[in-house]
């Protein structure tokens, strides 16, 4: 290599196409960095597989107490509270008391969203991977 060369990684730009305007509309948008903390901790939350299944069953059922989510999902009955507990704890799930019982639902519109939301772009991710592989001769084995 010459010594008037450089190397330039393959995600680098060659030509410093920085565009002022979009970085300034960028910044302007950015979230603080207390918000970018919170939606971390929430997206850590709902990155558990153990979590995550117990958020698909009140998807599904709408409400459950903790013997229902522990006996429709698996999961042993002290996990599930524990779970709840940090669900509860970041508002992602709320509790009604019916006598000596808990029941379980999820927070709010925003949460169904968002499992909604994720399972959509599943599906549309798997779809398309498998008609990528048909197109091009690879299987999943490849």
């Amino acid at each position: 290599m010459r010594s008037d060369e450089t190397v330039v990684g393959i995600d680098a730009c060659t030509d410093h196409c920085v565009h002022p305007e979009t970085v300034r509309h960028v910044r302007s948008r950015a979230l603080p960095e207390d918000e970018l903390v919170q939606v971390s901790a929430v997206f850590k939350l709902l990155g558990d597989p153990t979590r995550a299944k117990l958020l698909y069953a009140l998807l599904e059922a709408g409400e459950l107490c903790v013997c229902d989510l522990a006996a429709s999902t698996g999961v042993a009955e002290t996990t599930v509270s524990q779970s709840l507990r940090l669900l509860r704890a970041s508002r992602v799930v709320v509790a009604r008391r019916e006598g000596r019982l808990m029941y379980y639902r999820l927070a709010d519109a925003h949460v169904r969203m968002l499992l909604d939301v994720t399972r959509e772009h599943l599906t549309h991710e798997n779809s398309a991977g498998a008609g990528t592989a048909a197109r091009t001769g690879r299987g999943a084995g490849a």
